[in-house]
């Protein structure tokens, strides 16, 4: 009698070991994929930081062509290029200034000009 209580224990302990290894089993794939989901949101946060970061470092840029005593910026060249062409709304505009002739020629949409600079 004694020799199949210690089976029984036995076979009890054996069940609770298999019981507690599947339980763990279970457990690390869940910390497993817990820890790949943390490793996923880091690089996002930093891709907001960079985009942030990108925001705010924006910059103001301004070309200006000073000639002869006279100041004119570029997008008044383009806006005086697309005026004198008389087209609309045009899909592309090249302006090319040339101080020393004291012109400026454009193409905009394949119509070709010029105009004064000062």
């Amino acid at each position: 009698m004694a020799a199949i209580k210690k089976d029984v224990n036995a076979a009890e302990t054996a069940t609770e070991v298999k019981a507690t290894a599947t339980a763990e089993e279970k457990k690390a794939p869940a910390k497993k994929a817990a820890a790949k989901k943390t490793a996923a949101k880091k690089p996002a946060a930093k891709t907001a930081e960079k985009k942030t970061a990108a925001k705010k470092t924006a910059v103001s840029e301004n070309v200006f062509v000073q000639y002869l005593g006279s100041e004119i910026t570029s997008a008044d060249l383009i806006a005086k290029a697309k005026k004198a062409s008389g087209v609309k709304s045009p899909k592309t505009v090249n302006v090319y200034v040339k101080p020393e002739e004291n012109k400026v020629y454009y193409v905009v949409d394949n119509n070709v000009g010029s105009f004064d600079l000062v």
